[in-house]
């Protein structure tokens, strides 16, 4: 499989040949959403908690006689609809990862890198070097290639005054080859690679 290779701006300046066994997967969307899901999921603390009537301080006398007083009968202060009570199927800390495999998570990006492929909502640049670091030079790259919503910028390395540059972009994500995902290739619009993330994807994965 040829890609084209552009520039910063928006001009060919090569191909690449790309490797079927990650770009050229067929698409599986129920596994797809399987590892977002699963990612999403280890991202949640679960620290959320609440105290239920038998943890609230106090309560241990009923407030006034069962009958006679014309009053509701009572049997606790610290009963749910009470201010202070106690609350009704609290919520208490819990672990909401899922287990997903190695294989599943790499089958899973491949196929989301070959339906961004097919869909040609993924790019390859020669490299992504700028001169300083300056949103507007990111800004100015990213407009000559076509990148007008949400994009997905990966490169290989560690890149400081890119990353300086680039995160003043709300509409921006950018990512090291080495921690690419589903998820952000997913919620991305357009995916960026510069052609040394390219090759070290396919060392990798191929």
């Amino acid at each position: 499989m040829i890609a084209n290779v552009i520039n910063t701006l928006g001009k060919n300046v090569g191909t690449v040949e790309l490797k079927d066994e990650i770009f050229g997967r067929e698409y599986n969307e129920a596994l797809i959403h399987q590892v977002v899901v699963a990612q999403l999921a280890n991202k949640r603390q679960g620290t959320k908690s609440a105290l239920t009537r038998t943890e609230v301080r106090g309560g241990g006398r009923k407030p006034w006689r069962q009958k006679g007083t014309g009053r509701a009968r009572q049997g606790s202060i610290r009963a749910p609809q009470w201010t202070h009570g106690g609350v009704v199927f609290a919520p208490k800390p819990r672990d909401f990862s899922k287990k997903v495999n190695k294989q599943m998570r790499v089958a899973a990006l491949c196929s989301a890198l070959s339906r961004k492929l097919a869909d040609g909502d993924l790019l390859i640049v020669d490299n992504f070097d700028i001169e300083a670091p300056k949103t507007k030079l990111v800004a100015t790259a990213l407009n000559n290639i076509g990148i007008e919503k949400t994009a997905l910028l990966v490169i290989n390395g560690y890149n400081e005054e890119l990353l300086r540059a680039g995160r003043n972009i709300q509409a921006l994500t950018m990512s090291d080859v080495a921690l690419l995902n589903v998820y952000d290739l997913v919620r991305a619009n357009k995916c960026v690679f510069t052609l040394d993330a390219v090759n070290a994807l396919m060392e990798v994965y191929a």
